[in-house]
């Protein structure tokens, strides 16, 4: 499978993120949009917001966003500040580069296979966090 590029992933896609806290004992559910938008630079704005459940929990609105940069056969993500985050190759399974923030260690692994449908699997571990999210990207 060849590595997509910038213009593969412009656009809405609904996202449907599983959430398993082994830390705080709860699963939960996000279920929402996520944008990337070209840039003049040739980079990609992701922009997701979506409706969070956790356990019993009333529902919360979530967001965040990250800039995509394509670099050769990587996309180096970055938070919207422009402090790194982590990079990846988008083709078939793909381990994106680990993140420590503070003592909690971010990993995360892609699945492009199903392309256009394509997943984000995160596991954080440490003092503070010990969960796994699964997202599923579709066109929106």
């Amino acid at each position: 499978m060849r590595s997509l590029g910038a213009g593969d992933f412009v656009g809405v896609w609904r996202i449907i993120r599983e959430i398993d806290d082994r830390k705080s004992k709860l699963r939960g559910e996000l279920e929402g949009e996520a944008e990337l938008t070209s840039r003049a630079d040739g980079r990609l704005d992701y922009h997701e917001v979506g409706e969070l459940r956790l356990g019993e929990n009333a529902p919360v609105e979530a967001s965040r966003g990250y800039r995509w940069a394509f670099e050769g056969e990587k996309v180096a993500v970055s938070f919207t500040d422009g402090r790194d985050f982590h990079a990846f190759v988008p083709a078939g399974h793909a381990k994106g580069t680990d993140h420590p923030c503070g003592s909690d260690l971010y990993r995360v692994e892609y699945d492009f296979t199903l392309w256009p449908e394509w997943r984000a699997i995160w596991t954080v571990k440490g003092p503070r966090k010990d969960y796994t999210s699964v997202t599923v990207y579709t066109r929106g």
